[in-house]
Formats: C-alpha cells, sequence, structure tokens
C-alpha cells in the first residue's frame, strides 16, 4: 500500500480554521465544569452514606445499610454502582453514536452538551438528597435512581466533548495543548469539589448544626459554578468553525464492534480502567485516609488535594517537551509506577515510626504530583492519536465512539473503586459486618492503599503492549502525504 492510499479521501478534513490558545482554555473551561460534579461524587458519594465514627458524633444519620449484607461481601453502595454500569454499557455507545451520525446544523457534539448540562448539574445535587433520614428502602431507590441519571447525562455532555479533543486538536501541538489545559482543568474541578470539607462546618454554625444539609448547601452553590463552566464554552465556541462535520453512517453496534476490533484501543483501554480504579481509590479514600489513617481534621483533605493539584500544575508546562523526547507510552507507565509509590507510602501510615500525622501527607502530595500530571495530560491524546489513525485507515470519523469507550473506562474504574472500597474499607473492625451503621478501619484503609498498587502496576504491564510507534508512523505519514498533495 502506498502512503497515498493511506487517506481515503472520506477522512481528509475540509477547510477549517485552527483554534487559538484562547480558544483552546475557553473549551478547557467545560472540563472545570463536568470534573466538579464528577469529583462531588467520586469523594463524596462514600464520605457522605457512609460516614466515619467522627462524623456520626456530628449528628451524621445513616441513610443507607452499610454493612456486608449481600453475599456477606458486597454493601449496598456497592450494589447500586454495579447496577450503574449496567445501564452504562448499553447507554454509553448509544449517547456516542448518535453524536457521531448527528446532523444538526450546529454541529455534532456542542448540541448535546447543550442539552445535558442543566439536567447534569441538577441531578448531581439530588444525589444527596435522600429523602428519609433514616436508613430506608426509599433512600435506596432513590441513591440508585438519580445515580443512574447522573451517569446519563454525564455521558450525553462528556461523550461529545471528549470526541472534540480530537476534532479541535488539528495538530499534535493543538492536541497536547488541549488535553495539557482540559487535564489542568479536571484537577482544579476536582479539588474545587474538596471545598465541603473546609466550609461544611461553619455552615453548620450558622443552620443550627444540620449536618446534611450543611454539605447540600455546598452541592448546590458547586452544582450552580459547574452549570456555568460547562455551558460557557457552547456559547463561545462555534463548532462549524473548526470542523467539518461528517456524520458517521455506521448504525450503533457496528461502529461499537468496529472500536473495539482496534486492538491498539484494546490495550490502552484496559490499561485506563486499571488507571481510573487507581485514582478513584485515592479520591474516594482521601478523607477517610486523612481522618482515619492520619488522625486529622476534614478540612486537611481540601489542603493536601490544593497542594497536590497546585504542585502537579507545576510539572505540565515541561510534559508537552518530554513526551517529545521520550514518547507518550514509556511517560504514562512512569506515572503508573510513580502513583504506585505515592500508594505504598499511604499503606504504611502508623506502621512506620514517624510516618504518622501529617508527614504522610506531605509525602503523598510531594511524590505523586509529577505522576498525576503525567496520568492527567497525555492518556486523553493517546485516544485521540488512535481515533485519527483508525479514521486514517478506515475513512470514517467515529471520535465520539472512541472517547465514549474511554468514558466507560472512566465510570467503570469509579465504579469499581467504589465496590472495593466499600466492602474493603471496613476490614479488621471489631463491630458486626452486617450491621447498619458500619465506619472505616485502619486496616481497612491500609488493605484499599495496597489494592490500589497492584491496579497501577497492573495499568503499566497492560500499557506496556501498546504499539505508540505503528500509531503514529501512520498518522505522520498521512500528515506528510497530505502535506504533499497540497504543495502540488
Amino acid at each position: 500500500m502506498s502512503k497515498k492510499q493511506l487517506i481515503p479521501e472520506s477522512a481528509a478534513p475540509k477547510a477549517t480554521r485552527r483554534l487559538t490558545k484562547k480558544e483552546m482554555r475557553i473549551f478547557a473551561v467545560g472540563q472545570l465544569g463536568w470534573s466538579i460534579l464528577g469529583g462531588i461524587i467520586n469523594a463524596w458519594l462514600v464520605t457522605f452514606y457512609l460516614p466515619t465514627s467522627g462524623d456520626v458524633e456530628q449528628g451524621a444519620p445513616f441513610f443507607l445499610p452499610t454493612g456486608l449484607i449481600i453475599f456477606g461481601i458486597l454493601t449496598i453502595l456497592g450494589l447500586i454502582a454495579f447496577i450503574c454500569r449496567i445501564f452504562d454499557a448499553v447507554t454509553d455507545p448509544l449517547i456516542a453514536s448518535l453524536s457521531d451520525r448527528s446532523t444538526n446544523p450546529n454541529g455534532r457534539r456542542i448540541p448535546f452538551m447543550r442539552f445535558a448540562a442543566i439536567p447534569f448539574a441538577v441531578v448531581a445535587v439530588l444525589v444527596f438528597c435522600a429523602p428519609v433520614r433514616a436508613i430506608s428502602t426509599i433512600n435506596i431507590i432513590w441513591v440508585l435512581a438519580f445515580l443512574v441519571l447522573f451517569y446519563l447525562f454525564m455521558t450525553m455532555y462528556c461523550t461529545p466533548y471528549n470526541a472534540l479533543i480530537s476534532e479541535f486538536g488539528k495538530t499534535q501541538e493543538d492536541r497536547m495543548y488541549i488535553s495539557t489545559a482540559i487535564s489542568l482543568t479536571f484537577f482544579f474541578g476536582t479539588m474545587i469539589a474538596y471545598l465541603p470539607f473546609v466550609l461544611a462546618g461553619p455552615i453548620r454554625g450558622l443552620i443550627g448544626g444540620d449536618f446534611p444539609w450543611s454539605y447540600r448547601i455546598c452541592f448546590i452553590v458547586l452544582a450552580l459554578i459547574a452549570l456555568f463552566c460547562m455551558l460557557y464554552p457552547t456559547f463561545k465556541l462555534r463548532e462549524k468553525d473548526f470542523v467539518d462535520s461528517k456524520p458517521s453512517k455506521t448504525s450503533t453496534f457496528k461502529s461499537l464492534r468496529a472500536t473495539f476490533r482496534n486492538k491498539e484501543f484494546l490495550k490502552f483501554s484496559a490499561s485506563d480502567i486499571a488507571y481510573f480504579i487507581a485514582l478513584t481509590l485515592f479520591q474516594t479514600g482521601l478523607p477517610f485516609f486523612v481522618k482515619v489513617s492520619m488522625g486529622l481534621g476534614e478540612e486537611w483533605a481540601m489542603y493536601f488535594l490544593g497542594g497536590m493539584t497546585v504542585l502537579s500544575a507545576c510539572f505540565y508546562p515541561i510534559v508537552s517537551g518530554l513526551v517529545r523526547k521520550f514518547g507518550k507510552k514509556k511517560l504514562v507507565i512512569a506515572g503508573f509506577l510513580g502513583l504506585a509509590l505515592a500508594y505504598i507510602v499511604t499503606a504504611l501510615i502508623g506502621i512506620i515510626p514517624g510516618l504518622s500525622g501529617m508527614v504522610p501527607g506531605i509525602l503523598i502530595v510531594v511524590i505523586s504530583s509529577f505522576p498525576m500530571a503525567l496520568l492527567g495530560i497525555i492518556p486523553q491524546s493517546i485516544v485521540a492519536d488512535v481515533a485519527e489513525e483508525d479514521a486514517i485507515l478506515t475513512g470514517e470519523k467515529r471520535e465520539g465512539m472512541f472517547f465514549a469507550a474511554r468514558t466507560f473506562a472512566m465510570k467503570m474504574g469509579q465504579s469499581v473503586a467504589m465496590l472495593v472500597f466499600t466492602s474493603l474499607a471496613i476490614l479488621g473492625t471489631h463491630q458486626d459486618l452486617k450491621s447498619n451503621d458500619l465506619t472505616a478501619s485502619p486496616l481497612g484503609l491500609r488493605v484499599i492503599a495496597l489494592v490500589a498498587v497492584a491496579f497501577c502496576v497492573l495499568g503499566a504491564v497492560i500499557l506496556a503492549l501498546y504499539n505508540e510507534k505503528k500509531v503514529m508512523k501512520t498518522i505522520n505519514e498521512a500528515h506528510n502525504n497530505e502535506e504533499a498533495s497540497e504543495e502540488k
């Protein structure tokens, strides 16, 4: 096959302009919005519905059973998360296909984002508004229903949004800049989602000590901020100015099958699931590590995450240069191993003399900041590379389906992490494991940290199988051939 044959006519881009750096930053604001909402669920779903003994002393009620009541190994929250994943298995590819095949005159992606933003923000708050202030079947149904809706609207916003990374990133330089910008807003959004750890206490003082509402008020304010951020790029950027939308003609299941026939994408996806399990175990576990393992006040969860975010951002300017020198795969593997080291420190809290109080928290911040920069920026760019290579070879642009698969990997990882966390956090407790008011134990948290180490190592091993040279060779040959054609 000649180089020219690598570029089917249907895959060649038409005349559209590149985004300016300012427009890329505007696009990244949307990620700030949805990462706030995602951060609220990741950081607070377990924290709110599995309160620590200290929270209970301050008036935190139990809304859901917390014991191991399903087959003796699963919790109600774990079962809810599992049901949500079954639902996502259907909706993720469906939304992706609808977006890829859309003929909307305003574009294939932004109309979906506008439609999803408001219900996405509203449902994120309603997840925490269980109506009965006691353990109740009504609360179980409530949390399940609104968590399913949360993930539905998350898919409707995030899948089209992520597909635009490939479509807006017309060059490797643009793609890395966009990936860097949205990674930064992702971590800042996650940090903002931790603000209730600092603000809920003062709010309780103002509203008479109502524990649940001190957090719900925070969630409402954060959801409003997130809503503005999600809508901002949809009104500031005209998709048609930057993307020559060519609707896919492939049906949902054919497109899904074609996506998962891509061997390089399969390798990346498996590694990505391991990454999101490890990341979510950290996000979900941080308040517990701080309050139970380190014995500090809950506000320190926000301080540590804020320090990690700021320090990680300091490394962002050098990541693009490192990618040019070492490639993406090697750096992501290094990120996995660096994150594993941070989890090892977490597991050793209280075992090594002197590793207690603020000391392990500071060590975790310092050790994990650079790996988080690598893992935050580069994987999105890898998905965009694989999607572009697939379009070159098949002549069909299905970015939505590729990024839907990554969105599914993210939610699958989050779900497995919550299942693992709620089941393991109570190991070693002296309480009745079938009790409805169980709280996390230091031993259980140590086991969780070690499980996170295992998933980091697993992610690195799987990614080592990814053939980065083949993907980039196809892309570079296609671009060189395209430039030669333009010169003629």
